[in-house]
């Protein structure tokens, strides 16, 4: 299903995605070396609560999962890079977390992911690939508007990471979102050019760049959700959601009020 949303549905996006973004960068104001990712969670929910939001996570149950999900965060560390179930771990002085946040209010769902490293310790391997897919995701909002194909937005997230060196999944990508989390149409984070879709004002986007450091191979946990790399190296993961507008493509998911490009 392709939703095309309202003015007045947009409005609530824009609310929606105000509210992911205030409790992810809260969270990571919040997250220090020691602290546990059930802790994590639990901030989570309560800031979900207060916010009259409501979560996309903790009834989630698709095919792909061990579910329901049974949680309200994703709480990725290391090498684990997508659906990170939280659990009793403390983090400790230079681990890579990512965080993926997805709620709804009002009806409209929003998504947005951030990795950053706790601590003090900035391993420069670390950085690096938690800013190639901050600079992909930037491109790929960037070759976002109406009449451009989903495979153009896949070309600019693909070349910026392939450029930066790192192999590119296509199993799990970036998708639609509205009125339910995941929606046509698949974006996936490479592809060619003038291809798929034809995007139409009014169309939400969530635009997920990841990567492993040296391979494209996933393997899932024990717990029946988490993705980590085959190889046991580090991966990072960043997401906006964007909202297709008459001139552009506007972010819903910046920390405050959204932004056009």
């Amino acid at each position: 299903m392709i939703e095309i949303l309202s003015p007045a549905e947009l409005a609530r996006a824009r609310e929606t995605g105000a509210v992911v973004a205030n409790i992810l960068q809260a969270l990571k104001a919040r997250t220090t070396i020691g602290t546990n990712l059930l802790d994590i969670d639990r901030w989570a929910q309560a800031m979900i609560v207060e916010a009259g939001a409501q979560s996309c996570y903790v009834d989630y149950a698709p095919s792909f999962g061990r579910g329901p999900f049974g949680h309200y965060i994703c709480t990725a560390v290391n090498d684990a890079v997508l659906h990170g179930l939280p659990f009793d771990y403390s983090l400790a002085d230079g681990d890579l977390l990512t965080l993926d946040l997805a709620v709804s209010l009002g009806g409209i769902a929003a998504d947005s992911a951030i990795s950053f490293l706790v601590g003090t310790s900035q391993l420069p391997e670390s950085v690096a690939l938690i800013s190639a897919t901050e600079r992909a995701l930037s491109a790929g909002v960037a070759a976002a508007g109406p009449g451009v194909r989903i495979g153009d937005i896949s070309h600019a997230i693909g070349s910026v990471l392939g450029e930066a060196g790192y192999p590119v999944n296509t199993e799990f990508g970036g998708h639609g979102i509205g009125s339910t989390m995941h929606q046509d149409p698949h974006v996936p984070n490479t592809g060619r050019p003038g291809r798929g879709y034809q995007l139409r004002p009014g169309l939400l986007l969530a635009l997920e760049p990841w990567v492993m450091a040296d391979t494209a191979q996933l393997v899932t946990d024990a717990d029946g959700w988490t993705l980590r790399s085959a190889t046991g190296c580090r991966t990072a993961h960043s997401e906006h959601t964007i909202a297709i507008t008459d001139d552009g493509a506007e972010i819903l998911t910046l920390s405050g009020s959204g932004a056009s490009r």
